[in-house]
């Protein structure tokens, strides 16, 4: 298994694969997509149901590439760090769980 992350100037880091990178790039550019075109309804005076819809979409976006990237982080940087003892990287997790709840 890769390197998941390291610590350098108290700051951490995660390499990903190109297909995760990819991936994740491919997601936020569709959701940076949506957020415009939600900016081009409003200023075309689009109905408010039409824009809160799409703000829902971009939400549903947004909660789509949390799970996935959450995911990726507790098989790789959250499996390594317990396997080495690093028992605090559950704690951070829980914390994260929390802020998405």
């Amino acid at each position: 298994m890769e390197e998941c992350s390291k610590e350098c100037c108290n700051c951490q880091t995660k390499h990903r694969n190109e297909a995760e990178f990819k991936k994740l790039m491919n997601r936020l550019n569709r959701i940076e997509g949506q957020v415009r075109g939600v900016k081009g309804m409003l200023e075309k005076d689009a109905y408010c149901i039409d824009i809160i819809t799409q703000v829902a979409a971009i939400q549903s976006a947004l909660a789509g590439f949390n799970k996935a990237l959450l995911k990726e982080h507790i098989s790789t940087c959250v499996v390594e760090d317990v396997k080495q003892g690093k028992e605090d990287k559950v704690e951070e997790l829980v914390n994260t769980l929390q802020k998405l709840m």
